[in-house]
């Protein structure tokens, strides 16, 4: 099937001049350089294939008097001397109503086994991000129905947070709980570059009836770059176009070190120099063009999660770091935790909400802060504790601390098919932290 949509090349016909041609003349890879094609960056094009269906791509940048085209489709069949036409000058999907409950792919269209829904207005992939200075201060907190994080990590409505793990820690099941059991009005999830089983799982297992209100954009690991990073740009602006709407719309990307990784596929492939561990420049440049998407305005929000795959369990990986900078608050996963069985696997002292005491009460802050407390002076008296050598009483705090223990390990534990909000969430956490003032008083 071509990745160029028949309506497009219907509503472009005869508006676009007609003499935007060029010819094939070399391929590298998935790209094409092309003779004689003055089309833009960004431009999508079809190259009429002397057998089969035409090829899609974009224009990705020039090479001396040559015009480089990232394909959108395998290159089996290319030959020297294929024309190459121009269908758009900018990248755009169709958005609406009739997208909730709809799986779709990377150019928007469903790919569920059901009808193209009708979608009466199209949007721009890269849509410039709002105006820092038309932006509504985040006040309100979004359950995110994982009682670690609105108890101690709480999430407000437009914040944008990261979920840091290594391979196999449990991303994609945090994630799933996220998306299953939030408090937002609408959901729009990108899996991007994930295995072609876990897509069925994840909706299935994972979202259920919350599918309802959401769509979900997909773009397997074996599609091409360019499809990887348009599934994120995709999902973004479905997600803008809800907000508008006047909706809390929660944007759930898995993941941002995959889409990372196709954009250093196509930087590489126009030409860029690879600089830290082999990302080129654009690799950085567009990431926080797509996280500073997400955001509240007047209109409603746009709460963003975006899962980082941490190389090696490394922290300080150039994608990792990064996002950490640009973000709202990072989720850290420890493969410590998951070891032991403890999930959701959220190591809560190296985590951080930069928002939560300005969209929390301050009974809800000394809670989580008497909670952490707790953790942070078992963890530093740990080996001490687990091979004896601590004496009961040397310490009050630590005694303190080894009382609670339990309680507080019980607590941030929770199965994946149990339910939490942030009400009962600070309940829970509220009474644990008056039974421990209780004890030390």
């Amino acid at each position: 099937m071509t990745l160029v949509s028949e309506d497009i090349s219907a509503r472009l016909r005869g508006v676009l001049p007609a003499d935007v041609r060029g010819r094939v003349v070399r391929t590298s890879g998935l790209t094409a350089a092309v003779a004689g094609f003055p089309a833009p960056v960004g431009a999508l094009v079809s190259i009429d294939r002397q057998a089969g269906e035409p090829l899609a791509g974009e224009v990705i940048g020039f090479l001396d008097d040559l015009t480089l085209v990232y394909l959108l489709d395998p290159a089996a069949g290319l030959r020297h001397g294929d024309r190459v036409r121009l269908v758009s000058t900018a990248r755009s999907i169709r958005v609406g109503e009739g997208l909730l409950g709809r799986v779709v792919n990377a150019r928007g269209e469903c790919i569920d086994g059901r009808a193209q829904p009708a979608l009466a207005q199209r949007v721009p992939l890269d849509r410039p991000a709002p105006a820092a200075t038309s932006r509504p201060r985040i006040c309100k907190p979004l359950s995110t129905g994982v009682r670690a994080i609105d108890g101690l990590l709480t999430c407000g409505q437009g914040q944008r947070l990261g979920l840091f793990a290594g391979a196999g820690v449990g991303k994609s099941v945090t994630l799933g709980m996220i998306a299953r059991y939030t408090s937002a009005d609408v959901r729009v999830v990108a899996l991007v570059g994930e295995r072609g089983r876990e897509v069925n799982e994840f909706i299935e297992r994972d979202l259920g009836p919350s599918l309802a209100s959401s769509v979900v954009v997909v773009a397997t690991s074996d599609e091409p770059a360019l499809a990887r990073v348009q599934a994120a740009l995709a999902a973004t602006s479905i997600a803008e176009y809800f907000r508008d709407c006047g909706k809390n719309v929660l944007l759930l990307v898995d993941s941002l070190t995959r889409m990372a990784l196709a954009q250093r596929e196509i930087g590489l492939a126009a030409g860029e120099p690879p600089t830290t561990r082999g990302f080129p420049p654009s690799t950085f440049s567009v990431l926080p063009r797509l996280l500073e998407r997400a955001g509240r305005t007047t209109a409603g929000s746009i709460t963003g999660i975006y899962t980082v795959l941490v190389e090696g369990d490394d922290p300080q990986e150039p994608i990792a770091d990064s996002a950490r900078s640009l973000l709202d608050g990072h989720v850290w996963l420890s493969r410590k935790l998951a070891s032991g069985g403890h999930y959701p696997a959220i190591d809560v002292l190296e985590s951080l909400s930069r928002l939560m005491n300005s969209i929390v009460d301050d009974e809800h802050c000394s809670a989580a802060t008497a909670v952490r407390r707790a953790l942070a002076t078992y963890r530093d008296h740990e080996d001490l504790i687990s091979v004896g050598a601590y004496r009961a009483g040397s310490n009050p705090a630590v005694d303190h601390a080894i009382r609670f223990q339990a309680e507080v390990v019980e607590i941030l534990r929770q199965p994946i098919q149990q339910r939490s909000s942030i009400d009962q969430s600070r309940a829970d956490f509220m009474r644990l932290a008056a039974r421990m003032a209780e004890a030390a008083a």
